[in-house]
């Protein structure tokens, strides 16, 4: 699915604009692709889960996630609209829990959800599923990875240069529907035009790196840089599938002379 010409004005100061794309494969490796996004434009809601829990379970966990999402009604209010999506991956939570319980194994999945709302942000998430923004030529990266390596980090139990080859690192410290009580961490901030998100699975922050991620996205449009990530992550080997979802904010009159390019 791809959606790099879907263009919607925010009301907003700025009058900023918004294109999205999104891709999704389930890499060289797998059979099953448990990566689920939701590309709401018109609502502006972005998120992207990874199920965990082996093939069908795995898949039907972040399904889980992503039908709660796509269906919840949103308040025009940010504050409104964040604590809708909560309730929605509270739901869910509860939903996969129960599953887990019944089957005695893990069943879940991370999430990772962006929300934007006039000159606004609200970035949610649970796990390692990550939210990039692109601004002014550097890349952040807005959430913190939910794993055991992060955990040991933060404690000083973990050089962060040891950290891509440790046995942990895939290892999530959180997720939805793998404990009763969801936690997320939540942060966020004003747009500006010219702001980049990029939302993506481990399938892809594991095979091309933040320097790589920030050359591509300030390179082309959201739909180029959405398959020039995937397609660099197939070329690797992809061996977890891999979603990308990128989101361009630009002010009305410098979008209508990017799209004049394409």
């Amino acid at each position: 699915m791809a959606g790099g010409l879907d263009v919607m004005t925010m009301r907003s100061p700025a009058a900023l604009r918004l294109e999205q794309a999104y891709r999704t494969h389930p890499g060289t490796v797998r059979a099953v692709n448990e990566d689920a996004g939701v590309v709401r434009l018109q609502a502006g809601l972005w998120a992207i889960a990874d199920g965990m829990g082996g093939h069908e379970r795995g898949q039907w966990a972040s399904r889980t996630i992503a039908d709660a999402l796509e269906h919840i009604a949103l308040p025009l209010a940010i504050e409104g609209a964040a604590d809708a999506v909560t309730e929605a991956l509270n739901a869910a939570n509860a939903t996969i829990w129960a599953a887990t319980r019944k089957s005695g194994a893990p069943i879940g999945s991370t999430v990772a959800v962006l929300l934007i709302r006039d000159d606004r942000y609200v970035v949610l998430w649970a796990g390692d599923s990550r939210v990039y923004r692109h601004r002014a030529r550097t890349l952040s990266q807005l959430t913190t990875d939910h794993t055991e390596v992060e955990r040991m980090i933060a404690r000083g139990l973990l050089d962060r240069r040891d950290a891509a080859d440790h046995p942990f690192r895939n290892v999530l410290a959180r997720s939805v529907g793998t404990s009763e009580a969801l936690l997320l961490d939540r942060i966020e901030g004003s747009l500006a035009g010219g702001d980049v998100f990029l939302l993506c699975s481990d399938g892809l922050s594991g095979m091309v790196d933040d320097r790589e991620i920030r050359r591509a996205l300030v390179s082309a449009s959201p739909d180029r840089v959405a398959q020039l990530l995937l397609d660099r992550a197939l070329e690797r080997g992809a061996q977890d599938n891999v979603t990308v979802t990128i989101i361009g904010c630009e002010q009305a009159t410098q979008i209508g002379a990017l799209l004049l390019e394409i």
